[in-house]
């Protein structure tokens, strides 16, 4: 029941307690009254003393809030503006007094990486083997810095850890405790600490670090997969090198950001998590290494899947001089479940083709599943069946049953329906009431779909589905039509089958037609 004023001058690093004032005192009294009404719906203690009229203390409520928060009951919102630096201070506090600690939560659990079956369980306590997770990677000036979350021993400088990814070992150089821009060396951090590793060259995010005798891994970190695309080229021949080098330190950072070269055009490919991320990630590469660059126009990352049931067969014959090249293969195919991936299934029984070519036929059908029937793009959700074949005893070798894959899959996905999927984002967009009415109107004209409404504050949520390709220069187009007091968000839901407008204009295009 106090006021919190910050300085403007000192940017939010000072700020002082003062009485609330007149004006706003009952306001404040009624919100603290609807608190401790909240807090004892969810304690029993506070419950009777707050039905007796009693007032809890400070402490109570505190331990009443912490406990509601870490069962997830309550959502604790603190007051603040990054803008100014307002609120630190007491977002701060309130990670201390409300958050869970290591000993709040039960004990990590990973995989033996030795034993793939076997769990090992790691307390948040010192004397445990060690067991961290490294969340995030940082290029700066000094070297490669890794962010590791320590769960249950300790690390010291100088000690060598394992990390299971790699299978390999890395001694520990130098640990720092990292308050905003300045660094502090520290010799050790213990259970429940986080700290920074310098020069680890091989540590990426989602990685552990183990003690090499009682190795465990942790549960990897999930990077959704990349939905945009744009071609990225050098302005000068300077800037060539250094472009390389950039890209290369931006990816390490940050793993849903990806750089590849296009085969077919030589382009340098940067994807990622939509138009935002890349221009963030562009103008991180001007600012921070010196790189100048021209950007195209974005594209979106297309799949393709099967919609029916078909077989086909494929025959890789050739005679030359010498040992020719035999191999043939009969394949089903059909559509698997949405999201369940690339499944293959080995239905020879006869022994009609040797054990030894099956694999080369599986490798066969998922390098054709990567170049796509209709317009190039990956198939996705498809369950390949060999069930028949033949081989010659001299001319059958892994190279010609790798082709008669390939062959036989081509043949019957194009006998299988195939269609084009786009993926289509949830999109949330919090605007005025008065605007609502545009916005409905901009998402139905982009094609896309209002899944529910809620009111916010004097302000309407709207959640739709858009198909990724309608939402190019959403940004401006929201701020323009609202007075700039729209905003929006989006992420990535899912893969949908395109409309066939829409799919005959990119395969269309991919044919140069």
């Amino acid at each position: 029941m106090n006021a919190v004023v910050w300085h403007d001058e000192t940017l939010g690093a000072e700020f002082s307690i003062e009485p609330i004032p007149a004006a706003l005192r009952k306001k404040a009294e009624a919100f603290r009254l609807q608190l401790i009404e909240v807090i004892a719906e969810t304690d029993d203690v506070l419950l009777e003393k707050f039905l007796e009229g009693e007032t809890p203390t400070i402490a109570e409520l505190k331990a009443g809030i912490r406990q509601a928060t870490i069962d997830l009951k309550v959502f604790p919102a603190i007051c603040g503006s990054a803008f100014k630096n307002k609120g630190i201070q007491t977002l701060l506090d309130a990670v201390v007094d409300y958050l869970p600690s290591p000993l709040d939560k039960p004990p990590v659990e990973g995989i033996n990486p030795d034993h793939l079956s076997r769990i090992e369980v790691r307390k948040a306590d010192d004397n445990e083997p060690l067991a961290a997770l490294a969340f995030k990677i940082i290029n700066d000036p000094f070297g490669k810095l890794g962010f590791v979350r320590v769960y249950s021993g300790s690390l010291k400088t100088g000690d060598t850890v394992l990390n299971p990814r790699t299978g390999k070992t890395e001694r520990i150089g130098r640990l720092v405790k990292m308050h905003a821009n300045k660094r502090e060396d520290v010799s050790e951090i213990l259970a429940g600490d986080i700290c920074a590793c310098v020069g680890m060259k091989e540590l990426k995010t989602g990685d552990t670090l183990c003690a090499p005798h009682h190795p465990i891994a942790l549960g990897a970190i999930t990077f959704p997969d990349t939905v945009i695309s744009v071609a990225i080229e050098p302005k000068t021949k300077a800037d060539q090198e250094k472009m390389g080098v950039a890209l290369a330190r931006l990816a390490d950072e940050d793993p849903t950001f990806k750089v590849r070269t296009d085969e077919d055009s030589g382009q340098t490919i940067i994807s990622g998590m939509g138009e935002l991320h890349l221009e963030i990630l562009v103008d991180r590469m001007k600012r921070e290494h010196k790189v100048e660059a021209n950007v195209g126009e974005p594209k979106v990352a297309f799949r393709e899947t099967l919609r029916k049931k078909a077989e086909a067969e494929g025959k890789y014959i050739r005679q030359t001089g010498g040992s020719g090249n035999y191999g043939h293969c009969k394949l089903r195919v059909e559509p698997n479940t949405p999201g369940a991936g690339y499944e293959f299934i080995n239905a020879i029984k006869s022994g009609s083709i040797p054990k030894e070519f099956i694999k080369p036929i599986d490798q066969g059908v998922q390098g054709a599943l990567e170049l796509g029937i209709l317009a190039g793009y990956p198939i996705v959700d498809v369950k390949v069946t060999l069930y028949d074949g033949s081989y010659h005893e001299v001319d059958s070798n892994e190279m010609a049953f790798k082709f008669a894959g390939s062959i036989a899959f081509k043949e019957a996905a194009r006998k299988a329906s195939p269609v084009l999927l786009e993926p289509v984002m949830a999109v949330e967009v919090t605007v005025p009431e008065e605007h609502m009415g545009v916005i409905i109107g901009d998402i139905n004209s982009r094609r896309g779909r209002i899944e529910g409404m809620e009111h916010a504050a004097g302000s309407q949520v709207i959640k739709a589905i858009v198909p990724l390709k309608e939402m190019f220069g959403y940004v401006n187009d929201i701020r323009s039509s609202t007075q700039g007091r729209a905003s929006y968000s989006m992420q990535f839901a899912r893969y949908e089958e395109a409309p066939r407008m829409i799919a005959d204009e990119i395969i269309g295009r991919s044919q140069g037609k």
